[in-house]
């Protein structure tokens, strides 16, 4: 069995053997098409890669928080930077923790080891309403239900 990925107070990015640590908790934000934010649920800060491929904490939403996330058919994940990458081949940078449970750096993971191999564990989902056509109309302002004469599109015939 692999770690747990935490995020200790001193901003440490490392893994754990503990299942019911409170600091393996995260909330795994979608930011766009397969694109995620991963914030810590103890903390509120995010992961993050800098340039030279380390993992850190960031107290605010930057692009170093971005993340491309890529599920494989055995249902593992892998979490690669969007904003670094290898120069010559263009290979991703990933998140991974090695045999110790340290972080990695970006640069050394590469997507097929299980080092970048993570299993999330839903603990809770957050639904949000999507807002409908209907509510959009309700505070939407009055206007002329019926367009001016010289607005009106004729249908083709």
């Amino acid at each position: 069995m692999g770690f747990y990925l935490q995020f200790l107070p001193d901003g440490t990015l490392s893994g754990t053997k503990e299942e019911l640590n409170p600091y393996t908790l995260f909330n795994v934000i979608p930011v766009g098409l397969r694109v995620v934010a991963i914030q810590s649920s103890a903390s509120g800060q995010y992961v993050a890669m800098n340039s030279e491929g380390h993992l850190y904490n960031s107290v605010y939403f930057t692009a170093e928080c971005r993340f491309k996330e890529s599920v494989f058919e055995n249902y593992f994940i892998t979490y690669s930077s969007t904003l670094y990458r290898q120069r010559g081949s263009g290979r991703g940078w990933y998140l991974g923790l090695n045999k110790d449970g340290r972080a990695m750096e970006g640069n050394r993971v590469k997507k097929h080891r299980p080092v970048g191999h993570f299993l999330p564990k839903l603990s809770e989902v957050a639904l949000y309403k999507e807002p409908s056509l209907h509510d959009v109309l309700k505070v939407s302002p009055k206007r002329r239900l019926t367009p001016k004469p010289s607005t009106r599109i004729r249908a083709a015939r």
